[in-house]
Order: C-alpha cells, then structure tokens, then sequence
C-alpha cells in the first residue's frame, strides 16, 4: 500500500470468480453442439442480454481502446441500471476488468480486478459496476452487446477515498513473459 491507496490483486478471469457480476464469454470448458452437418461447434448461450426495459434494444457496437497509465489508480466506477453489457476481445488480446457488486453505493473497498487472456469475453450484469475498458495493447477492439434506447443507462460514481491501484507487474502468473512484455512495452 503506497499513499493510503490498496493495491488491488488482479486474480485469472474464470467463470466461477466472476459469477457475482456477469458472465464469462468463452468456449473453454463450455459445452457445445454440432451444427451446419457437423463441420461447425456451437457454444449456445453463453450470456444472455438483459435489454428490455422501458423499451430497450439489444445493440452491437466496436470499441477500439488505447491503454491507460500504469500504475492505474481506480477513481470511478460506472454501472448501467437499465441492461447489461458484453465486451468480447476481437484482436485476442489480454484486458483487465475491474468490477465492484451491485447496489446504490458502490465501494472500492468491495472491488475486483481481473485479467482476460485475451480469448475471453464478460458480459456484466444488470446494474454491477465496473471501470470502462481496460486495454492492455494499443488500438485493442472489443465486439460490444449492450443496450440503446429511450432511458439513463448510465450511472458514474467517483471516489476521492479509499482508491484502489493496478500495477501490471501483478498480473497473475498465468500470463507468459513474452505477453507480459508486449502489454508493457504497449504502454
């Protein structure tokens, strides 16, 4: 801890520790089906949009994303309370995904950092926060699922206490030294 501000533990994205938040989006341990006369493996379902509300539809856009600073220290979060949103990585890069549980008074004090391996999508929940896309390589582009339509789908909460920081050098050890050094000679 440096400055009164608590380094965050960036922890391997899996189905399982992300559960609390969304969804993740691979086809890694999924179950699948043949189609298409066998030639084709289709991993059904794994997200689904949650849109609807006063009227909402489900769209699909392309962010492409441009690394921040590190050290990152977290001074916002953001949620979208009228529908979900899927980020899935179209270049194959490693991202990073911070998310804090639902509820009207988000804490940093309850955030969690995790890592993509860059073949792996999430599909945040209803109403969870999380810090915008963290891009990890320049000019990184993510496939978004998300909502548009009439309503505020966009709440932002910005915090002067109790922050919290990421330092690419915790990345977990999951990731190769050769990724590791093109994220970092990226930034």
């Amino acid at each position: 801890m440096s400055n009164g501000i608590r380094r965050l533990t960036i922890e391997p994205l899996t189905k399982q520790a992300f559960a609390e938040f969304g969804d993740v989006i691979e086809v890694d341990n999924s179950d699948y089906f043949m189609i298409n006369n066998g030639s084709t493996r289709r991993y059904h379902k794994l997200a689904t949009t949650d849109v609807q509300q006063q009227g909402g539809e489900a769209i699909i856009s392309i962010f492409q994303a441009t690394p921040l600073s590190y050290p990152l220290t977290i001074k916002m979060l953001e949620r979208h309370p009228l529908g979900s949103q899927a980020f899935v990585p179209l270049l194959g890069q490693p991202y990073l995904i911070v998310v804090a549980p639902r509820g009207d008074d988000p804490s940093l004090k309850e955030c969690r950092a995790f890592l993509s391996n860059g073949r792996q999508g999430v599909n945040y929940h209803k109403g969870v926060w999380h810090h915008p896309v963290l891009a990890l390589s320049d000019q990184d582009q993510f496939l978004i699922v998300d909502r548009g339509g009439e309503g505020h789908n966009c709440d932002e909460v910005f915090f002067e206490t109790d922050l919290v920081s990421l330092h690419l050098e915790d990345l977990p050890s999951g990731n190769s030294k050769e990724q590791t050094q093109r994220m970092e000679s990226a930034l």
